[in-house]
């Protein structure tokens, strides 16, 4: 059993194992299932995650109308134009969005680790997917490593975004996702424990401040972002770059700044965006519109 990253890569390491390996090993021992099971069991995990971007590509629009069209936008202009920022990264964004989308659409996504977060692992998966021509079995250990990652994170921190923000919920997908990325990319188990460092320390202090109460406005657009962020901190991680703060002890940074972060900015919609003059006029709007309150979680 292991509850830190650095036990993690240890156990890896010293096995001559992948970061994903160790993961299913433990769950084998921890639900007492074979193999297979374990492994059926995310391969379901996977097909959702297939299905959500497909839908969202496709196009899908929220019930409240904040939400909505942005990842079909985002695939026209990668098809008809020179994106700025290359078409691997702005795929990912465009298939976090789709992911997300769906989601605020009433749709059945996989939570990695919530709903709000789920579109930060199969933005990037499906999006390096394009370029490394992973097997089935590959993208099913891609899950395997987020999760070894996302289970560290639950367990010495919080991954909701009404504990500790949207730097508990989308950073930490974020950084799963990054760290799977470089296993994917044949890098090794210290080199995905950087990457998740990377990813998850260029989103420390990030507020949940959800607009209206729902999971749409700006969680839709921040799964965005944390999609390019793991995909350029896996980057940096297999050129050679290092985080200098040990992964476990951002892990912990991120917990003790959850802990001091306002309950205002804690999923409330009290603060932030959602207490911006638009923030406020659109969750009116809502409100009078369906005659009554509105909320969501991550």
């Amino acid at each position: 059993m292991f509850r830190t990253v650095a036990e993690l890569v240890a156990q890896a390491e010293e096995n001559n194992i992948s970061l994903a390996e160790v993961m299913i090993q433990q769950e084998m021992d921890i639900y007492d299932l074979s193999r297979q099971d374990i492994i059926d069991r995310m391969d379901r995990n996977l097909t959702v995650m297939e299905e959500a971007v497909e839908r969202g590509l496709s196009g899908v629009e929220s019930h409240s109308g904040l939400t909505g069209g942005d990842a079909v936008l985002l695939q026209h202009y990668m098809k008809n134009s020179q994106p700025l920022s290359g078409p691997l990264l702005l795929d990912a964004v465009s298939k976090a969005v789709a992911t997300n989308e769906v989601n605020a659409a009433m749709g059945v996504v996989c939570a990695t680790p919530t709903a709000g977060s789920a579109g930060c692992v199969p933005g990037a998966l499906f999006a390096v997917k394009e370029k490394l021509n992973p097997t089935r079995e590959e993208m099913i250990n891609f899950l395997f490593t987020s999760g070894a990652f996302g289970f560290v994170v639950a367990n010495n921190a919080f991954i909701s975004g009404a504990a500790g923000g949207c730097q508990a919920e989308v950073g930490s997908a974020a950084a799963m996702a990054s760290a799977a990325v470089v296993e994917m990319a044949q890098g090794t188990p210290e080199q995905s424990a950087h990457a998740f460092a990377i990813t998850l320390k260029n989103m420390l202090g990030l507020v949940c401040d959800p607009v209206a109460g729902l999971v749409e406005v700006p969680c839709v657009k921040r799964n965005a972002t944390g999609a390019a962020n793991a995909i350029v901190s896996a980057d940096m991680a297999l050129a050679g770059v290092k985080s200098k703060i040990p992964c476990d002890e951002v892990i912990g940074a991120m917990y003790r700044i959850g802990k001091q972060m306002p309950t205002a900015l804690k999923e409330t919609a009290e603060g932030g965006l959602a207490a911006t003059p638009t923030g406020k006029a659109l969750a009116a709007q809502l409100f009078n519109k369906q005659g009554g309150s509105v909320s969501g979680e991550g």
